[in-house]
């Protein structure tokens, strides 16, 4: 039997994990209280039929004061010989605001005049124990929903044990700041600048004009079979070691130009190698 718990902040899109699992067949139930979560594992097991060969649980602060049991009602799920894995999904405050603003929903801990800054902080401390001790814990801070989407099938379908490994390739403006679920970031400001053509400043690193421009000399060719190789030596690497999850970062100032050509270009070669891959430019509107 698949066992999965869900938990992790709100607002960081543990519901769409939980769709996403349902979609692969697991037997999802979501806000189930803390103390039923032994009891229920016992019933999955002790069934037949096969209707509870995937499950998937999602628990995070609805549950009230007993979130605070919730390792307690987990470890006992480990006694009664039931394996299973805890995904804890994290997103940085900021981006947890304007997720609530954006839906006009509030937050399950806004309640007597807490703020929702408050609200937030309150249940990253509630939950810290539950993140250490969680097997896989996914930031989506700065993930689509086909990023989670992809993330949660890979880790339902084997990740680590199957060879399953997604890369994150990101182009990125320094000036905005490193995305922060980065775990390789390359610095391609020494590549030519567009920006300073007037007539491809408002172009972005997918036209092929601007693209030209980037590797006008040589220099980007060459960069790119060196970087090449290290990430052709890299991945297997990563693959074997259980990650799941790999984001490459390309900067450069504006995240408008050469980071998305090069990311472009990153992504066309790990395609090429057959490594399941998806390119995002984070900055290209703003340049």
């Amino acid at each position: 039997m698949k066992f999965f718990i869900i938990s992790g902040m709100s607002g960081s899109g543990k519901s769409r994990a939980m769709a996403t699992l349902e979609d692969l067949g697991y037997y999802c139930v979501d806000n189930i209280p803390v103390a039923l979560i032994p009891a229920f594992a016992e019933i999955c097991q002790a069934a037949t039929g096969g209707q509870y060969e995937r499950v998937a649980l999602a628990v995070d602060v609805r549950a009230g004061k007993d979130i605070s049991h919730l390792m307690c009602a987990i470890d006992r799920i480990g006694e009664i010989g039931c394996e299973y894995k805890l995904i804890y999904l994290d997103t940085a405050t900021p981006t947890l605001i304007n997720r609530y603003k954006a839906t006009r929903r509030k937050h399950p801990l806004m309640e007597n005049g807490v703020t929702m800054v408050d609200a937030i902080e309150k249940e990253r401390e509630l939950l810290s124990g539950v993140r250490q001790h969680a097997d896989f814990v996914v930031d989506t801070t700065r993930f689509e929903v086909a990023q989670l989407r992809e993330t949660i099938i890979s880790l339902a379908t084997g990740g680590a044990s199957s060879g399953l490994l997604h890369v994150n390739v990101v182009s990125f403006g320094f000036k905005y700041g490193i995305p922060a679920d980065a775990d390789l970031v390359f610095d391609v400001r020494f590549l030519p600048n567009p920006y300073y053509e007037i007539s491809l400043r408002e172009k972005t690193g997918r036209d092929p004009q601007v693209r030209n421009y980037v590797f006008c000399d040589g220099t980007a060719d060459r960069y790119l079979d060196l970087l090449f190789a290290l990430l052709d030596f890299l991945i297997p690497k990563y693959t074997k070691e259980g990650k799941a999850v790999l984001t490459i970062g390309i900067g450069c100032t504006g995240g408008r130009h050469r980071s998305v050509a090069i990311a472009e270009a990153v992504n066309r070669h790990l395609l090429d190698q057959n490594v399941l891959t998806t390119a995002t430019h984070r900055d290209s509107v703003k340049g």
